[in-house]
């Protein structure tokens, strides 16, 4: 075996780590392929088939009022009657537990939402995993991160009709295909630093999920420089499932190239393995 092979094996087994520990939170007791629904919350109480209580929106507080014999756990304690979970900031969620599930109370442009969280939910129990293409050092791209000289706020749709999200910009990054130089605008990413990249190219809707991929970049260099592996483009979970609220990419970020490289269309959106 080379120098080459050696380098090419130890690629691979990194980007299968990756890939494995992404399945991993995806697919988890509680994670975003459990969930159950998702329940835009308003003034009137309502229940729900799927969650303990009646829930609502008083004065931009959810609160639940929990019958005799319900009850949710928050933060280690047993809670019942009337709870409220105080103003939930955009972006956040607040986690509560009942028997083996959990409710996501959340705000998504600036709308509160419910997402009961089951284990036993069919969309989990039957995945099997994300088809991917080969990992290839080849789409692994440096690039350089050009900031704006302050932050700027980006509006952008979402996977549920009707929603936007804001996001604040630190720059874009720039990089090389084929002798000629692409930038895609970034928001901060998933680690102080780092930045993440909203994006489609001509695979979106053939081979990748049509509405977006994610990449997340680790911070620049001393000089600006970023590396881009677009073998580790993720789907976002909208790719699996209708009850997420996922942003779309800003305007710009559509590279009129293929990038063949990363997640692929999850089985159950109809991708091939």
């Amino acid at each position: 075996m080379t120098a080459q092979d050696v380098e090419r094996t130890g690629f691979i087994e990194q980007w299968e780590r990756w890939h494995r520990g992404k399945e991993e939170v995806l697919a988890g007791p509680h994670g975003f392929l459990a969930i159950t629904s998702l329940r835009w919350l308003g003034p009137r109480p309502e229940r729900f088939d799927d969650a303990p209580g009646a829930w609502s929106v008083a004065d931009d507080h959810v609160v639940v009022e929990l019958d005799d014999g319900e009850e949710l756990t928050v933060d280690g304690t047993r809670v019942g009657g009337r709870y409220d979970f105080g103003v939930i900031a955009e972006r956040d969620s607040v986690y509560a537990g009942f028997g083996d599930a959990v409710v996501e109370v959340a705000k998504r442009g600036g709308h509160d939402i419910l997402r009961p969280r089951h284990p036993d939910s069919p969309l989990r129990t039957g995945f099997t995993g994300t088809p991917a293409y080969t990992p290839d050092p080849h789409w692994v791209r440096e690039g350089r991160f050009v900031p704006y000289d302050a932050p700027r706020p980006v509006t952008v749709g979402a996977a549920v009709e009707g929603l936007e999200h804001v996001y604040d910009s630190p720059g874009q990054v720039e990089f090389d295909v084929d002798g000629a130089t692409y930038r895609l605008t970034v928001f901060n990413g998933s680690r102080p630093g780092a930045v993440m990249a909203l994006f489609t190219d001509t695979t979106s809707g053939v081979t990748t999920y049509a509405a977006n991929r994610s990449l997340q970049i680790d911070p620049p260099d001393s000089a600006g420089g970023v590396s881009l592996d677009f073998n580790r483009a993720a789907n976002l979970p909208c790719a699996y499932t209708d009850l997420a609220t996922c942003p779309l990419p800003p305007a710009g970020n559509r590279l009129p190239f293929a990038v063949e490289a990363g997640e692929r269309i999850p089985l159950e959106r109809g991708g091939q393995a």
